[in-house]
């Protein structure tokens, strides 16, 4: 019912910045504005984790820890899209960025690896 397609991804500097956008397609009788919608990340040899969230359910994003005050969550209704920008970028950042979205998941209190649909990802490199 919900199609999603990243972009964005690249090769960056530690300190630098990059912009992943989502786009979210929804089948005819679908409402995309209140999924739950969130990034994850998985980097190379370890298991996939959350990175962001938001679920429409409150004013307040999720983030993991690590990411906090250098990543912000947005959200395009009009566009059809979220972002997430990514500021003051780390070597740790480094690994395959996904989108995923779920009609009745909850962002806390972290996002669950188990939502419905899922973007192919777009790879972030951080490195010197």
């Amino acid at each position: 019912q919900f199609e999603l397609a990243e972009s964005g991804g690249g090769f960056v500097q530690p300190g630098g910045s990059l912009t992943l956008s989502c786009a979210v397609s929804a089948a005819s009788g679908f409402n995309s504005d209140k999924i739950t919608i969130g990034w994850f990340r998985q980097a190379p040899g370890k298991e996939r984790e959350g990175v962001s969230c938001d679920d429409t359910r409150d004013f307040t994003s999720w983030y993991e820890e690590s990411v906090k005050g250098r990543f912000t969550f947005s959200r395009d209704i009009a566009q059809e899209r979220v972002t997430l920008q990514m500021n003051d970028l780390k070597p740790e950042d480094t690994g395959l960025y996904f989108c995923a979205a779920d009609l009745f998941a909850t962002c806390w209190p972290r996002p669950s690896g188990d939502m419905a649909y899922w973007g192919e990802g777009t790879l972030v490199t951080v490195s010197s």
